[in-house]
């Protein structure tokens, strides 16, 4: 007899107990293979693994052997995200980051998974349904961003391999963009921000895109969440005078000429921050913003 048989032989109460340590909370589904999770600390966390959602009442007991991976610090609208994307997808997602990840020089965001996989997925949609957008920068980004151009090849080719899904040539290139703008600026992450006047100033950013396109801003799109993090940590740079730098100065040039009303509403941007904070931009920061409103507008137009 093993010595956990002999254990629970003589006392039969632990089995339930030794169940649990080896359990988590499951409160939530999510969808049939992702489900909200409480852990032993008392945190929230998503689990997905193949049918955890499926059947059955919350909360009920879920065995760590059925979670595949866990997603930390996702907050209601990555839930909502999490639920309504191809778990197919965020698995394949999950699994890539964690390889790529591992040969990035920086930290990647604890949402850059969740980035990843609706990323794939809206480019999953657009090549099943024919849908091509060009990157005119796919040059500049290869040059300028190596690793993560190899990286986004690495993904591309996995994506065909995998779940037979072919990518055009041009998504590696945003996929490789997707990598740096998930990236952890360190020198950010340590600065304090007073809420109120972040809340003003992605207010008044949202009213310039919105008066110079004339469209409407969905607040509770992911695309909204996505770029209202990265306001946040530019918000962050200009209270700490930080400042992004790097040399992409034929990117910035290229990028303003193939997309000209975009700089110009990056401009008023400009004009915004340096009138109310006395901060000015960087190409670099300029870049990023034109990149990350690009993706708002490409969507409102498809």
């Amino acid at each position: 007899m093993t010595a956990i048989a002999l254990l629970l032989a003589i006392m039969p109460f632990s089995v339930s107990v030794l169940e649990r340590r080896f359990t988590m909370l499951a409160i939530k589904k999510l969808n049939n293979n992702a489900v909200l999770c409480r852990d032993g600390q008392g945190r929230d966390v998503i689990a997905m693994g193949r049918g955890v959602g499926f059947g059955g009442d919350f909360p009920r007991e879920l065995p760590l052997s059925k979670i595949e991976h866990t997603f930390y610090d996702i907050d209601p609208k990555g839930q909502d995200v999490m639920r309504d994307l191809p778990s197919d997808i965020v698995m394949f997602a999950a699994k890539v980051m964690d390889i790529v990840a591992n040969e990035l020089p920086y930290d990647l965001s604890t949402n850059a998974t969740l980035f990843m996989a609706d990323h794939l997925s809206f480019a999953v949609a657009r090549a099943q349904k024919g849908v091509r957008i060009a990157m005119p920068l796919a040059y500049e980004v290869r040059e300028t961003y190596p690793k993560e151009y190899k990286a986004a090849q690495f993904i591309v080719m996995r994506l065909e391999k995998e779940l037979g899904e072919r990518l055009p040539k041009d998504e590696i290139a945003s996929i490789a963009m997707n990598l740096v703008n998930a990236r952890v600026v360190e020198a950010v992450k340590a600065t304090a921000e007073p809420a109120k006047q972040f809340d003003d100033m992605l207010e008044d950013v949202i009213e310039i895109l919105e008066s110079d396109f004339r469209i409407i801003v969905d607040r509770d799109s992911f695309d909204f969440t996505r770029f209202a993090t990265h306001l946040r940590y530019l918000f962050k740079r200009i209270q700490a005078g930080e400042s992004l730098n790097s040399a992409n100065m034929q990117m910035y040039k290229n990028f303003r000429e193939e997309f000209p009303q975009l700089a110009e509403c990056v401009k008023h941007i400009g004009s915004y921050c340096r009138e109310t904070w006395d901060a000015t931009l960087s190409e670099e920061e300029e870049l990023y913003l034109m990149i990350h409103l690009n993706r708002i507008i490409s969507k409102k137009e498809l």
